[in-house]
């Protein structure tokens, strides 16, 4: 047990240390996590031999609920409003073109049925947007035109379907539910108990968060991950995509106000790098080096027709009621990473008995590794070619935690930038919406008690505490 452990803190501490490493060298973290999952499995040093696909599955759709909660939870509504049906297309509809494509176009090029084809088509069909933006924080790259929430929203969504067809088509070759009218009927079955589940548990979730008053605060966190854990199981067993069910929790409850709401985002934000990790560590154990080569020409046609065939038509057909222009469209194909769902969906077909389920859980692995590699490395150029690039959004540096409550009081934090026209003045020179109070001011790292007589420097971090109808006043009287 000791030694275990010791093994697993060495893993993990390699993997969170070389996240600083790979965002100086332009790396996607991801690879790392992979790369350190490769060397201590039995081909190359030896050190664990892993080869429970079981585990693995049960593992990794732990992980996978954990990780669409915390998306879910983390998203604005207001962001994600003005593109929400841009992204419910992408994620039904461009997860289920993506995977007919790629179906189709590899079954000329490979040796597997048609069948098998569009089964490797459904497993990578969802994308990865955390992949994506620890890739543009890392570079310090904003995205214009509400591309951030759109992409947030799609890969947040389209696990679930990817999670559907990916049974579907396992379902087909086994030589169950092969009828269209029986996977149409699941389909809409598993969405809508999915849906609704998931929209009733964020409702009760949000009720019982504010009114049970725990006594240690550290018990919410408790709370709130047995609720995950109760958002996919229940509608799971009654025949509902517990996928969807977690999402639209996340979702439902992040649209509403709660107690600790802030410090339950950040603590799930955490959780869902954890469960990325684990999945990434354990795809590079249960990797056996000798069963890649073969599998490397075939997952070098898969990720190209992935990239420059199947996505970019399924983007572009996807958005025709939209009004995306052609260099959006083409951002949102480049960034469609492959991730965390591609690693859990490649277990199904192993433990479902399909034939060649090996050589497409190898083929999975180098797919996923090329994706991250061509695709992850370049979005920052991408975003600057097709100038779709925006100025990086500054972290928030608040010490503190403000809860809103019930009021429409919020912490506005306000950077005095230059010509503002409270450079060098007082405070009480400085005019403020109605009930508007300054309640801290950072300079070079410090943090001041103003008073009326403090006077205000050139990138100044100034918090206000006002109503949040006052937000453009004072985005006015600090910025140019």
């Amino acid at each position: 047990m000791d030694k275990i452990i010791l093994i697993a803190s060495i893993m993990f501490l390699s993997a969170s240390l070389s996240s600083k490493i790979a965002g100086k060298l332009g790396l996607p973290v991801l690879l790392i996590f992979i790369l350190i999952g490769i060397i201590f499995s039995s081909d190359v040093l030896g050190i664990i031999y892993f080869d429970n696909y079981y585990a693995a599955q049960f593992i990794g759709v732990i992980a996978l609920d954990y990780i669409l909660f915390a998306g879910a939870l983390s998203i604005d509504i207001k962001e994600i409003k003005p593109v929400y049906k841009q992204g419910i297309c992408l994620a039904t509809i461009g997860v289920f073109l993506t995977a007919i494509f790629l179906g189709f176009v590899s079954h000329k090029y490979l040796k597997f049925s048609l069948s098998e084809c569009m089964l490797l088509g459904a497993i990578v069909s969802s994308t990865d947007a955390a992949a994506v933006f620890s890739i543009l924080r890392s570079k310090e790259i904003s995205l214009k035109n509400n591309l951030k929430p759109l992409l947030e929203l799609e890969s947040g969504a389209n696990d679930p379907m990817a999670v559907f067809l990916t049974v579907a088509a396992i379902s087909f070759l086994n030589g169950e539910n092969s009828s269209f009218h029986n996977f149409i009927f699941l389909f809409i079955k598993q969405m809508l108990i999915g849906v609704l589940s998931g929209y009733l548990i964020g409702k009760l979730a949000v009720k019982v968060i504010n009114k049970i008053h725990l006594a240690y605060n550290g018990l919410y966190v408790v709370l709130t991950i047995a609720i995950v854990a109760f958002a996919y199981s229940m509608p799971a067993i009654i025949g509902g995509n517990g996928f969807m069910s977690v999402y639209t929790a996340g979702i439902t409850m992040s649209s509403l106000k709660f107690v600790h709401k802030r410090m339950l985002i950040k603590f799930h934000d955490g959780i869902a790098w954890l469960m990325q990790t684990v999945m990434f560590l354990i795809l590079g154990l249960l990797i056996f080096v000798k069963d890649l080569i073969p599998a490397l020409i075939p997952a070098l046609i898969i990720t190209a027709i992935l990239i420059f065939i199947a996505r970019p038509l399924a983007v572009f057909i996807s958005l025709i009621p939209f009004k995306n222009s052609v260099r959006e469209k083409l951002f949102i194909s480049w960034v469609g990473l492959r991730g965390a769902a591609p690693i859990v969906l490649a277990t199904f077909p192993l433990l479902a008995g399909i034939e060649h389920s090996h050589e497409i859980f190898s083929i999975i692995f180098f797919v996923v590794i090329l994706s991250v590699v061509i695709q992850g490395t370049t979005i920052p150029y991408a975003a600057k070619f097709l100038k779709q690039a925006a100025p990086p959004v500054r972290d928030s540096i608040s010490p503190f935690e403000f809860e809103a409550g019930e009021t429409a009081n919020k912490l506005f934090e306000l950077q005095v930038q230059e010509c503002s026209k409270t450079v060098n003045k007082k405070l009480k020179e400085i005019k403020l919406p109605k009930d508007s109070l300054i309640t801290m001011i950072s300079r070079g790292g410090d943090f001041l008690i103003p008073s009326g007589d403090t006077i205000l420097e050139e990138c100044d971090i100034v918090f206000v505490l006002s109503d949040s109808v006052n937000e453009n006043s004072l985005k006015n009287i600090f910025e140019p």
